[in-house]
């Protein structure tokens, strides 16, 4: 399996008030704004917001499902920036692209450079990040 610079892929979630709330408690993120309806109307938001948490761990996952298709993938460093809110109830789109593959004798697989964003049902981006994943034949 090799990556390739530009290559791309991509995955479209539709969040729920219920999902985003399940993931918030279950990571033992209790900010309100995840799950009580009352406090987060009265907030600058005006409605529930997914966990920076689940947001983050969707997105990284996607590079897991895409990698491990072709062979073995392991993350090595992520960075995330979170740019705008993403709604429980709103469709995102997820998508990473590949920016450089480095071949890696000592890891026996190459190291991939990734850059990646998720959109809003709006088309903004709500949260960009940058990884490294190392990809090859087995861990």
């Amino acid at each position: 399996m090799r990556a390739y610079p530009r290559e791309r892929f991509s995955s479209e979630i539709s969040l729920s008030k219920t999902i985003v709330s399940d993931f918030a408690i279950g990571v033992g993120d209790n900010n309100p704004i995840h799950h009580d309806h009352e406090f987060a109307k009265n907030t600058r938001f005006g409605k529930l917001t997914a966990s920076g948490p689940h947001t983050t761990a969707l997105l990284l996952s996607l590079t897991a499902s895409h990698f491990s298709k072709k062979g073995a993938m392991l993350g090595l460093e992520f960075w995330v920036r979170f740019r705008r809110p993403i709604y429980a109830d709103e469709k995102i789109f997820l998508e990473w692209m590949v920016i450089k593959v480095t071949p890696n004798a000592n890891l026996n697989g190459d190291i991939v450079e990734l850059r990646g964003r998720i959109k809003g049902e709006d088309g903004k981006t709500s949260l960009g990040a940058k990884g490294k994943v190392l990809v090859c034949e087995k861990l």
